[in-house]
């Protein structure tokens, strides 16, 4: 009888050693026939968890390829956006404390982000999850690495003149986030959303004027989270300036890491 060991994903801290959980050993495999290794290896990717990050300048269609993977591999998409959204609608203290800022149209800064994705991942650590806007500096991906180890990060890179032309054609619906680019993603009906048919807005930052000057700052900000995560060799950067053209990259890559549940032409 052919058998391999179970297995699960690691935080910081828990032993990884010889007896190496979410595989076989040398001897398993050499009993085994190879479909029976075959079905070892798939099942050894399905039980350890993958903690995964997408990084990317504002309008480098992060938020679609996030989406894509998780529908794809059934992981958790984990939004840093959607929680702060949620958090100022909800009324707890890292809300309250956002708020705080907001109110005085200033940025939230890092430790009320990093409170709350600390308490975010905390509740998930039994599953696979897909962090998105998060890590934005070395000090949240300090933070970050104090809780877990991550297996993956993707970095977009996309060409300046895309990205401005993206954004400054960019509109979004407030009260959810969706977005909207009046290129290639419109709404069905001009200046409303598609959903609740309330009005949409374009952000100040991603007025033509204000965005060179976001760009300038996302990648000051981001160059020291890339070198980290690329000096443990877990990087990977796509570069393209079409989500459709670069998809098929991701999809191979993260086949490589855990078991998909939809084929990439259905997606």
């Amino acid at each position: 009888m052919c058998t391999g060991r179970g297995g699960g994903g690691w935080m910081r801290g828990e032993r990884r050693g010889s007896a190496r959980r979410g595989g076989p050993g040398p001897s398993d495999a050499l009993s085994c026939p190879a479909g029976t290794r075959a079905g070892l290896r798939q099942q050894a990717m399905a039980s350890k968890l993958l903690r995964a990050v997408v990084l990317g300048p504002p309008g480098s269609g992060k938020g679609t390829v996030c989406e894509r993977i998780a529908r794809s591999f059934g992981l958790q998409h984990l939004s840093s956006g959607q929680f702060l959204r949620e958090s100022l609608g909800g009324g707890g203290e890292v809300g309250v404390l956002a708020k705080q800022y907001l109110e005085r149209g200033l940025l939230v800064p890092d430790h009320v982000i990093t409170r709350m994705m600390m308490t975010e991942l905390e509740k998930r650590r039994e599953q696979h999850w897909l962090l998105d806007g998060f890590p934005r500096t070395l000090g949240q991906a300090e933070a970050l690495d104090r809780i877990c180890e991550l297996d993956l990060v993707i970095s977009l890179n996309i060409p300046f003149e895309t990205l401005k032309d993206r954004l400054s054609a960019r509109w979004v619906h407030p009260a959810s986030g969706r977005v909207y680019n009046m290129d290639f993603n419109p709404p069905h009906v001009h200046g409303v959303d598609d959903l609740t048919g309330e009005p949409l807005v374009q952000r100040e930052d991603d007025k033509p004027e204000a965005v060179a000057a976001r760009l300038r700052k996302y990648k000051d900000a981001a160059k020291p989270v890339i070198e980290l995560y690329k000096s443990r060799g877990i990087l990977h950067s796509f570069s393209g300036t079409e989500t459709n053209k670069i998809w098929p990259y991701v999809y191979t890559l993260l086949s490589s890491k855990i078991p998909p549940v939809l084929s990439d032409e259905e997606n």
